[in-house]
């Protein structure tokens, strides 16, 4: 089929829609009249995960404490099966994730494990454009081990927004222990190349590690083959596991049998678990870096939805994703040239994650225009739009409509309705 020409009209973004394979998936979310470009936020309810999470109440209201080894998936070993469907989508062997904890609790647990301090070796090196609670975490455990993070935390500085690969790889000096830096940049939406990186920080000694919350879902990985140590993330943005989904976690399958640095109740051998002893055998893989009791209702939704995942595949939802963002990026800097827009995000998507960046100094005004006109982004301080499409739910017609839509709230200076402050919650 031959799309329509012009591939600024609205009859095109039709027609991308009509011939998209991924099509079908729409239908599986409930959505409101708005469009929805927050999903790199929060991602919407599937009908799956719905059916998923009744699915384990029933469990609960049929059988008990029994729920624990009875039902269709038995809580005692959920985490371990939500693990082998996670992953496919981080390129593991299904005994190297778990579902468990949140970002921040994991990066607590990965980091007290392979955090190994020696009086020539003890720096944590990150960069200066991850999320905060990754440098809150790591300032924490450096002070636990009695480090001043002042000098102990060596942070990559960005430019624009944006991280050098080659800075970042100039930074791993013989006194950097560990480092911890984030897939896809929460901000610039920048992939980094955790292969080389991985490789460049093997090459010096130094164990490395990812948080996956902007990439998971979104972008395929292969961390077992490129040797990655570990990783964590969320499964509420892309994943669509609700909000405060537990999280995940992977741990390379080299590392099996070192005991975790947190320990807990779950940390134990499933078999010996309830032998009560006050000595902990530790499970013989990721499961050894869970803590405590699973939280059983925040990761049901994630069964019906990793299965949507998977049979969608990982590959075919990248392929739309950077199609509806190279769409977005068209259509912006044809509509909106003369209204002081900034794209952060890297134009080249080999480079690119799953969402837009715009910079302009009425970010946060504008955000809310575009609520009052029924499309959700979101504001980052201080002056940031995100705009993130999902390949699962939402369409080519959402980006027209959304860059047409700003062209409008721009042209009538609809956003000076709205004070230029972010919400509470942005």
């Amino acid at each position: 089929m031959t799309l329509v020409e012009d591939v600024y009209s609205v009859e095109y973004a039709k027609e991308k829609d009509r011939i998209d394979p991924l099509r079908s998936y729409r239908n599986e979310f409930y959505q409101n009249e708005s469009i929805y470009l927050d999903g790199n936020s929060l991602g919407l309810l599937s009908k799956r995960a719905e059916r998923s999470l009744m699915n384990v109440l029933e469990s609960w209201k049929s059988f008990g404490i029994d729920g624990w080894t009875k039902g269709d998936h038995p809580w005692f070993y959920m985490a371990q099966e939500l693990g082998r469907k996670l992953a496919p989508l981080v390129g593991a062997e299904g005994n190297e994730v778990i579902v468990t904890g949140s970002t921040t609790t994991n990066i607590h647990q990965l980091v007290s494990s392979f955090y190994k301090p020696t009086s020539n070796r003890y720096k944590i090196l990150a960069d200066d454009a991850t999320f905060p609670s990754d440098i809150y975490a790591l300032q924490s455990q450096l002070k636990l081990k009695g480090y001043d993070p002042e000098e102990a935390l060596v942070k990559v500085e960005s430019n624009d927004g944006l991280l050098s690969e080659e800075a970042i790889i100039t930074k791993m000096k013989d006194d950097i222990a560990l480092i911890l830096l984030p897939s896809v940049l929460y901000r610039s939406g920048q992939i980094l190349d955790m292969e080389r990186l991985t490789l460049e920080a093997h090459k010096r000694g130094i164990v490395i590690g990812f948080d996956l919350c902007h990439s998971i879902g979104s972008v395929p990985h292969h961390l077992n083959k490129w040797g990655v140590d570990f990783a964590m993330w969320c499964n509420y943005k892309h994943l669509n596991g609700g909000p405060g989904a537990v999280g995940g976690l992977y741990v390379n399958q080299k590392y099996f049998g070192q005991e975790p640095g947190l320990a807990g109740w779950f940390s134990s051998r499933k078999d010996v678990q309830f032998n009560m002893s006050h000595e902990l055998q530790a499970d013989t893989d990721a499961g050894a870096y869970e803590i405590g009791t699973p939280h059983i209702l925040s990761m049901a939704p994630l069964i019906g939805s990793l299965d949507m995942f998977n049979e969608a595949g990982i590959e075919n939802i990248r392929k739309k994703s950077l199609e509806l963002t190279d769409y977005m990026v068209n259509l912006i800097n044809h509509e909106l040239k003369e209204y002081d827009f900034v794209i952060v995000s890297p134009l080249d998507h080999t480079k690119r994650g799953a969402h837009i960046l715009l910079e302009h100094k009425f970010a946060a005004s504008i955000c809310k225009a575009l609520k009052s006109n029924q499309i959700i982004p979101d504001f980052r301080a201080p002056s940031f739009i995100r705009l993130g499409p999902v390949a699962l739910y939402n369409t080519f017609y959402d980006v027209w409509k959304m860059v047409h839509t700003l062209k409008i709230i721009m042209k009538e200076e609809q956003y000076k309705e709205f004070e230029n402050e972010r919400d509470v919650v942005a």
